[in-house]
């Protein structure tokens, strides 16, 4: 089984609408996972049907029982993120609680209790290119690294399940903790980015990633004829580090009017760039045949 997780050093690269593409062109073949769980968008392009929901539970969080509280007021100094409102009726504010506890240990009356905070969901579903394991985050809610840790371990569970010899995961923009979340252990990785300054710069920082976790990584530049220059250069200092080029993706429009009908933009016949994208996957498939297959 293998394992591409595809990411991007910030947001707008057309990572999502590339990382679809490919799941048409597998032709049923792979379970596809969506990490990018702060702002989940597979789902507007592939159409799942929830086959399973799950409730997600990450951290703790405080709340007063009205009833056992004496109202001495002895936890609201102790609060640093000001979550415990002052005066007759001491309440605890649950969207600025971090969990810390501290109001828990200190209550003289034992009347503040410490919760595991459900803060979201994951779905397993179905989709016209096969299964799909997401998520979603409540709003405010953190420790998305967790949860996309617990996406890709039921993506697995479940391309086991479905004997599936391929995982397709959509990961998280940036370089933080949900990217790590999202690549450690992958068999590998592809970048998507753009020919420009703020494109050229996150791939050096995703790149510095991918080789302190010795994942085989692949690069596609979206949009390359924006700025065919920057296109050149950016490919040179990927080839420079390693990285393998699989190829590069004009601009067309019909990857927007893919979008307005929730489909990808290989479903709309022949065009640019779901030519280009068609070359890259193929060049993915056959350096993936190359690499040893993991447990």
């Amino acid at each position: 089984m293998k394992e591409i997780v595809i990411i991007s050093g910030k947001g707008g690269t057309g990572k999502t609408s590339i990382t679809a593409a490919f799941a048409a062109l597998a032709n049923k073949e792979a379970v596809l996972a969506d990490c990018d769980v702060d702002a989940a968008d597979m789902h507007l392009l592939l159409a799942p049907t929830a086959r399973h929901t799950h409730p997600f539970y990450s951290g703790h969080r405080a709340e007063i029982v009205a009833a056992n509280c004496s109202q001495c007021g002895k936890c609201v100094p102790l609060c640093r993120f000001d979550a415990i409102t002052s005066g007759p009726d001491i309440k605890i504010i649950p969207s600025a609680c971090e969990g810390c506890g501290v109001c828990v240990h200190e209550c003289p009356q034992n009347a503040i209790t410490f919760n595991e905070q459900r803060c979201g969901e994951w779905y397993q579903s179905d989709t016209r290119f096969g299964s799909l394991v997401h998520a979603r985050l409540d709003i405010g809610a953190e420790n998305s690294g967790k949860l996309v840790s617990l996406v890709r371990k039921e993506a697995r569970n479940l391309a086991l399940a479905e004997q599936r010899e391929l995982i397709l995961v959509d990961g998280p923009p940036g370089i933080g903790c949900p990217v790590i979340a999202s690549i450690t252990g992958a068999d590998v990785v592809c970048i998507i980015t753009e020919p420009t300054c703020s494109g050229q710069h996150d791939l050096q920082r995703l790149l510095a990633l991918t080789k302190h976790f010795e994942i085989p990584t692949f690069l596609t530049v979206n949009k390359w004829d924006i700025n065919p220059e920057m296109t050149a250069t950016i490919q040179q200092e990927a080839l420079k580090q390693g990285v393998k080029l699989l190829g590069t993706i004009p601009y067309d429009s019909e990857v927007t009017a893919a979008q307005v009908a929730a489909q990808t933009v290989v479903e709309r016949g022949d065009n640019s760039a779901a030519l280009a994208i068609t070359v890259a996957w193929n060049n993915l498939y056959k350096h993936l045949k190359l690499i040893n297959t993991t447990p």
